[in-house]
């Protein structure tokens, strides 16, 4: 896969997630976001096109270093975040303060530990969904 191509996958996952974040699990609204990630999710399964697997939530968050700038303040090196996370994280950083060099640890582990809240509620989306469902094929 193209920079391109996953930095417009990347914004279409985040464009979708920042769409379910206002909504609550059941939202007949939240059915159109919630295609969109489940076709994004899909794609990198079937590797269409090729994506290489991304690492795990906490196995990133323990393989990204923290280095001490000559500044005095510690960044994240962006080459220090594998694929496709870096992407994620740029995407969800855009307009953030930064140092020219790479952006803050701190910034970092925001995005990570927001990340798994939005997988949860992405994931009770789909509960919902599917409970909703199954009472209309029941009725």
């Amino acid at each position: 896969m193209t920079h391109d191509e996953l930095r417009e996958l990347e914004k279409t996952r985040r464009r979708a997630l920042w769409a379910l974040a206002n909504l609550h699990p059941g939202n007949p609204d939240a059915s159109e976001p919630i295609a969109i990630l489940d076709h994004l999710d899909a794609q990198e399964e079937s590797g269409i096109p090729p994506i290489n697997t991304p690492l795990a939530l906490m196995d990133v968050r323990d393989s990204v270093p923290v280095q001490h700038h000559h500044s005095g303040i510690d960044i994240v090196l962006e080459h220090d975040i594998p694929q496709p996370w870096r992407e994620r994280f740029l995407q969800a950083s855009i307009g953030s303060t930064r140092l020219a060099d790479g952006p803050y640890p701190t910034d970092w582990e925001k995005f990570l530990d927001e990340w798994e809240r939005e997988m949860q509620h992405l994931h009770n989306h789909r509960v919902a969904q599917a409970l909703a469902a199954r009472a209309i094929d029941s009725a």
